[in-house]
């Protein structure tokens, strides 16, 4: 069994991630694992911390002259800005002279400065309300969705060991905003290189244009966007998961993983919640069999699991994602110090 954990703030020193019970023999390219990290940057309308870090994967363990020698592997990507959070996000009391050159720099005092104004749609104020904490940045630098670049970093070695199981997995965008479809399906090679090299990741080169319109228009009205995504896989296998035990099943670690990316509000398999207004007998995929061939489904409903196993068919899921919370204008909140109403964004 493997597992994974991270380690780190979004602007401190570094992204730790460590994997556990990752098999041995298996070769590993620096090239590989970087080029997932630089696909995790790619986006029309990202941010400016975008610009700042070009994360790279820094291996201190597990692995050996490119190939994985069996013991647990820990990646580290450092944060390029660090620079000038060092004294705000350093783990010790300031020195009286640390002190005053951070009064003295514009730019160390402002991120030093508490912050007590939680901005809704963050974890700001659950998070300072469960832990008792007075400056939100205790909680704003963990729950940063900066955090994924250590989770892109263990999915690439998930994704070399796949490959050598002939297990393909892949993604693209299908809406943003009110622009797109709903339709999901399983990309051929040709196509998923065309969705790499598109700026928001579409399929269609038309939908991709006026999605970046609505993206456009979004920032000059000083606002964000969500959107859907699709997350298939080919070459599975079927037997994987189980029905025996509510933590074993397929589908429900395939949920919880989607789900645990910061700003994911919504997740459904195949047809999803459109099979709640079919009657059963086209809700469910028939079953066939060719001796080439085995057994396999005349259509793929389920997207790919049934009983919380894999059935051989191609796993299909969309996941939802908010808009941005981080707002130009902020939104109506309440200052945790002076109780006062305050915008935050």
């Amino acid at each position: 069994m493997m597992r994974f954990l991270t380690s780190g703030e979004s602007h401190g020193q570094a992204l730790v991630a460590i994997i556990e019970g990752f098999p041995a023999k298996l070769k590993v390219a620096k090239d590989d694992l970087d080029r997932e990290l630089a696909r995790r940057q790619m986006g029309y309308g990202r941010g400016g911390r975008m610009k700042i870090e070009r994360d790279q994967v820094e291996i201190l363990s597990g692995v050996r002259k490119g190939m994985t020698i069996g013991s647990p592997i820990c990646l580290k990507i450092s944060n390029r800005d660090w620079s000038n959070w060092s004294q705000a996000m350093a783990p010790f009391e300031q020195s009286g002279q640390e002190e005053v050159e951070i009064k003295a720099d514009p730019v160390l005092r402002k991120v030093q400065t508490v912050v007590t104004a939680p901005r809704p749609g963050h974890a700001d104020l659950s998070g300072a309300l469960k832990y008792g904490f007075d400056d939100l940045r205790d909680i704003i630098e963990r729950g940063s969705a900066r955090e994924t670049a250590a989770r892109v970093g263990v999915g690439a070695f998930a994704k070399l060991l796949l490959k050598e199981f002939g297990i393909n997995v892949g993604s693209y965008v299908i809406k943003i905003g009110t622009i797109g479809t709903e339709e999901a399906f399983p990309l051929t090679l040709e196509q998923q290189e065309q969705v790499d090299h598109s700026p928001v990741r579409a399929l269609d080169p038309k939908v991709a244009v006026e999605m970046i319109k609505a993206i456009d228009q979004a920032k000059k009205d000083q606002e964000t966007l969500g959107g859907i995504f699709v997350v298939y896989v080919t070459g599975l296998p079927p037997g994987l998961g189980s029905h025996v035990h509510w933590d074993r099943r397929l589908d429900g670690q395939l949920a919880q993983a989607v789900m645990s990316i910061p700003g994911i509000k919504g997740l459904e398999f195949g047809l999803g919640f459109k099979t709640a207004e079919l009657p059963g007998s086209q809700a469910h995929d028939p079953i066939a069999y060719l001796p080439e061939r085995g057994f396999f489904r005349s259509k793929n409903n389920a997207g790919g699991i049934e009983g919380g196993i894999s059935n051989g068919e191609p796993i299909l899921l969309k996941a939802v994602m908010k808009p941005i919370p981080t707002l130009y204008r902020g939104l109506p909140s309440v200052d945790l110090e002076t109780l006062e109403q305050v915008r935050a964004g």
